[in-house]
């Protein structure tokens, strides 16, 4: 595929993968993304994944006409984008390989070798001249790993933004950018929104046309909208107004307060996502969670704690800095409640999180006094 008239698509679709990093459902698969820069001195950027190999090295064998490149630039060392460097490096003797020095530390983990007499370590502001092309690279630690570098192309007004800007989904597969990234962002990289922040202020002083993520499509147009959400993303702003209900429930009767309070904030106009914890995609959940405004946890004392899918999916929400919320609690107890003041506790080193007056609290099954205390929060939480 070609970008401009000197950057080609090398990078590969896998339709094989069912979980990405063991964990997030990808049911259109993944784009590894690689590209190949053609100039006097020719450049690839980023491998791919280990089950890939000969597609990518046939690609590139395509792309640079039997040319043999110059310089591999790897810009992040997980291994779906730095699996094939010591393949690479072994096909290509004559390649220098440019990186950060922390990627070089990196290397002698995963291959047993720095390839110190064909390594350009590379940092902050520095340039490297192609010809035409000349690539400047800025540094991006712990987006989302400590070695990252992303690289700017002055000649086509080119970023190649490594793991940012990407998204879940194969590029032979139509779908909303937003939702899939915004799932990737939230899952991946939301623990680090300050980082992400720093390297948009680093971004906004370059002359953007196109972003080259190592996952996801190629953006090109309307690039204010993508960095317009990031933004919001990575500084934990609300993205929509709305309310999220997260709940548990073990024989209905805290599924039925859920859908009473839910049938209530509809009834006042207010937009309402419900996810039952223990049936969802937690990934799914999570990314609403950081969406919207309003939270509203219902679950159930469980073995005098809470039910386990609410106390995993607040350790989400907590290990990804959610702040600048509103939260309002819903417990259920036969006995003795207590769900509501753990999961209070668990937002304890939580900033700025505003918890509503309002909270219900179900002895067993719905009766008057709890119906009236849903009704009270659906009206705090439409306010």
């Amino acid at each position: 595929m070609k970008i401009t008239d000197t950057i080609l698509y090398i990078g590969v679709n896998d339709h094989e993968v069912d979980l990405f990093e063991g964990q997030y459902v990808v049911p259109n698969g993944m784009a590894y993304n690689s590209y190949a820069i053609l100039d006097e001195k020719t450049a690839i950027m980023d491998t791919v994944d280990a089950r890939f190999t000969e597609e990518w090295l046939s690609n590139i064998e395509k792309a640079l006409d039997g040319k043999a490149p110059d310089y591999l630039v790897v810009q992040h060392m997980e291994p779906d984008h730095s699996a094939n460097i010591d393949n690479f490096m072994k096909k290509y003797p004559e390649a220098k390989i440019v990186s950060s020095a922390k990627a070089f530390t990196m290397m002698q983990g995963f291959f047993g070798t720095d390839y110190p007499e064909r390594k350009v370590v590379v940092g902050e502001g520095d340039t490297l001249c192609l010809g035409a092309h000349t690539l400047t690279f800025v540094t991006a630690p712990m987006v989302h790993w400590p070695e990252v570098i992303v690289t700017y192309d002055s000649l086509d007004k080119v970023l190649f933004s490594a793991d940012g800007f990407g998204k879940f989904g194969a590029l032979d597969v139509e779908e909303d950018w937003a939702c899939e990234a915004r799932r990737y962002y939230i899952g991946i990289v939301g623990k680090y929104g300050p980082q992400v922040q720093a390297l948009l202020k680093k971004a906004a002083g370059l002359e953007i046309q196109k972003i080259l993520p190592l996952h996801g499509p190629i953006l090109t147009e309307d690039l204010g909208y993508y960095l317009n959400l990031y933004d919001i993303w990575s500084s934990y702003r609300v993205e929509t107004e709305g309310v999220v209900i997260a709940y548990t429930s073990v024989y209905g009767n805290t599924k039925k307060a859920v859908e009473l309070l839910a049938e209530k904030l509809e009834e006042k106009g207010v937009t309402v996502a419900v996810n039952d914890l223990a049936r969802c995609d937690m990934a799914e959940a999570v990314e609403d969670a950081f969406r919207y405004g309003k939270l509203v946890l219902a679950t159930t004392t469980y073995n005098a704690d809470i039910f386990p899918f609410m106390k995993e999916f607040i350790h989400h929400l907590t290990e990804r800095n959610y702040q600048n919320r509103t939260v309002a609690l819903m417990e259920n107890g036969s006995w003795a409640p207590m769900a509501a003041k753990i999961m209070k506790c668990m937002f304890e080193k939580s900033k700025n999180i505003t918890f509503c007056e309002n909270q219900v609290t179900v002895k067993s099954a719905l009766n008057d006094e709890s119906r009236a205390a849903i009704e009270k929060l659906a009206e705090e939480l439409s306010r």
